[in-house]
């Protein structure tokens, strides 16, 4: 189970959800994802796909080491409950969205008050990501202790990370977060990854008024958090680009490095090539 997949599979259904407290209905499937997401964060909230629980009752045992494999991970997951330790910062702000939207579709803000695990989860969330917005070297240049490592043995570079497992360096006062890897499972090159950051951001603020009748300190942590991820957006994710101007990059590093993904259409390719023509006559 992965925690993006399994959001965005509900998520095509939201239009349809009511309020329903019957334990087959549509808003039940929701709770209940909800609830499981919950329970996979609290145990490994770096890791981005999951085995089944044991109360699946699965007739084949299930194989924990066919996603882990030999990889290195820090922290250690638990082998019995994990399948891919990749950290994933849409994978985080994709159990908001699956939050975010139940409550919007059914208004049911009585299902977060029985979750204790619920809100648990969201601080745990915040708790990772707030550990993952600083820079990944020291003063001399030396790669500092991380929080989070992976390094698998491969012969396909996006399979792994650069600099014993860290990834490669980023500013450490964008105010954004650091995403070890794309929603592809591919490693990012420059780990300030600006759409899960624009994702994290969004479902984060859709959140607070669920916390905040839960938590408030809570709360103004998920509001401070989202605020302060929009700024460094702002500030750090635009680029300038040579035919369209002003864009949001892909990724960023804060010092200047990024990689931006642009149209492809019949006329992008049109008005790249004019523009390239255009630079090879100046010169």
């Amino acid at each position: 189970m992965w925690l993006r997949d399994s959001a965005n599979q509900l998520q095509s259904y939201k239009s349809l959800l009511r309020p329903n407290a019957s334990s087959d209905s549509l808003a039940s499937l929701f709770r209940g994802a909800i609830n499981l997401h919950s329970r996979y964060i609290l145990s490994s909230p770096y890791c981005n796909a999951f085995g089944p629980p044991a109360e699946a009752s699965l007739t084949e045992p299930y194989n924990p080491f066919a996603g882990l494999g030999s990889d290195f991970v820090v922290p250690t997951p638990d082998p019995a409950l994990v399948f891919e330790c990749k950290y994933e910062l849409d994978s985080l702000a994709a159990f908001l969205q699956l939050s975010a939207d139940y409550h919007s579709g059914t208004g049911d803000s009585a299902f977060f008050r029985r979750s204790a695990a619920w809100v648990e989860a969201v601080a745990a969330v915040l708790n990772a990501t707030d550990a993952l917005r600083g820079g990944l070297l020291e003063a001399d240049g030396s790669v500092a202790a991380q929080v989070y490592l992976f390094q698998r043995f491969t012969a396909t570079a996006t399979e792994t990370l650069i600099n014993g497992g860290a990834g490669s360096p980023v500013r450490p006062d964008t105010g954004m977060v650091r995403s070890a890897f794309r929603p592809s499972d591919d490693a990012c090159i420059y780990q300030l990854l600006v759409p899960a950051n624009m994702m994290f951001s969004q479902y984060l603020e859709a959140c607070v008024p669920i916390m905040e009748a839960l938590n408030e300190g809570l709360a103004r942590r998920m509001t401070e958090a989202a605020v302060r991820v929009r700024k460094g957006i702002e500030k750090f994710g635009k680029v300038n680009h040579r035919v369209f101007g002003e864009i949001y990059a892909y990724e960023v590093d804060g010092f200047g490095s990024h990689n931006v993904m642009v149209g492809t259409s019949r006329a992008d390719r049109r008005r790249e090539r004019d523009k390239a023509n255009e630079c090879a006559g100046a010169n």
